[in-house]
């Protein structure tokens, strides 16, 4: 049996949907394989031993799942030459938990999607899933990410990336920058996920909220033209064995109304959104929308998996963004799209786990 540290919550504002992923996975998670360790980070920063419950942590848009600090703290390996994870209990007595083969972190958003927890495992020289340092960096953050699929002939929406000092410091150079984009624009912190922070804003008055809105969640901002598409996505995948990228089938967002696919439409209002897995393409838009995923993510050195989400214009697939650890619950969009792929939520899991322990960092 291999032992499989599942690490979760975290410092972001990503915090419940990270538990919520976490849920999934202890519920999904072949036991006849993996002995799991749930190792919860709290909105604090502190890495607790949480309980091995699957229904603690299940999506609950009435009660979103969180961390509770338990006063247990976590004592990772001190040096790489050993494995062992310890966990201080609450009453100061220390106990092993045994050695870890391989460290699954299922964060989201800043302090742990964005490479700085991927530095952690490296530095303790523990095997892991998911993208490296550089390209948990590059994915996290939404002008980077465009700028380097940009060099590789990705196409992108246009943008402006602006700061809070930019936008004072010479406000008429970078509101005639805004204006060129035409409207609607598209407003988001450049390093968030789960679209917090995002403000879709139809006139020219409504943008300093919008940028206002932003800022609270990272120091710059994008402003992000508008692409008139269907919405498609696709999971992604390392080849195994040196082998070529794997892409998934794709999905569809179709959204009610003319609203856009916000937090709440994603996991609180079920009817705000609907996803269609496998979506209709045909057979050479299926090809490019492929052969456009894998170029994404070998474009920032990915590893492991990802979730790209394009813009379908019915002659070319734009992308959106990159997701580096998408949302990982039963109903989120990556698993789905493996699914109608061929590969059951356990069996996705297996290969995340396999694939950790293949790379070579």
């Amino acid at each position: 049996m291999l032992t499989v540290v599942l690490l979760f919550g975290g410092r972001s504002s990503e915090h419940t949907i990270s538990c919520a992923t976490a849920g999934g996975v202890l519920s999904a998670i072949d036991r006849d394989k993996y002995t799991v360790i749930p190792v919860g980070i709290t909105l604090e920063g502190a890495f607790t031993l949480q309980p091995d419950d699957a229904d603690r942590f299940r999506l609950n848009p009435d009660d979103m799942p969180m961390v509770d600090d338990n006063g247990t703290r976590i004592v990772w390996p001190t040096s790489t030459a050993s494995r062992e994870l310890r966990v201080e209990d609450a009453d100061g007595t220390t106990r092993s938990l045994g050695d870890v083969d391989v460290v699954f972190p299922i964060l989201h958003g800043p302090y742990g999607e964005d490479g700085t927890v991927q530095g952690l495992i490296e530095l303790l020289g523990l095997p892991y899933v998911g993208n490296g340092v550089l390209a948990s960096a590059l994915g996290m953050d939404k002008h980077y990410t465009k700028t380097a699929l940009q060099a590789a002939g990705v196409s992108v929406a246009p943008w402006v990336t602006v700061s809070p000092a930019d936008w004072s410091r010479d406000n008429a150079r970078w509101r005639s920058r805004a204006a060129s984009l035409g409207l609607p624009v598209f407003v988001k912190p450049a390093r968030a996920g789960s679209s917090v922070g995002v403000t879709k804003v139809t006139a020219a008055e409504d943008l300093d909220a919008a940028l206002d809105i932003a800022w609270a969640e990272d120091r710059t901002a994008l402003i992000e033209s508008a692409v008139v598409g269907r919405e498609i996505e696709c999971g992604v995948l390392s080849g195994r064995d040196g082998g070529p990228t794997r892409v998934s089938v794709p999905g569809e967002i179709v959204i009610a109304g003319d609203g856009f696919y916000d937090f709440e439409a994603k996991y609180l209002d079920d009817s705000a959104a609907t996803l269609v897995c496998p979506a209709d393409l045909g057979d050479g838009e299926l090809h490019e929308m492929q052969r456009t995923a894998a170029r994404a993510f070998e474009a920032i050195g990915g590893a492991g998996l990802a979730r790209v989400d394009f813009f379908f214009t019915g002659t070319e697939f734009v992308v959106n963004e990159l997701n580096t650890m998408p949302g990982f619950t039963p109903i989120s969009m990556f698993p789905k799209c493996w699914a109608a792929s061929g590969m059951s939520y356990p069996e996705l899991i297996d290969e995340l786990i396999a694939l950790g322990l293949e790379a070579v960092r």
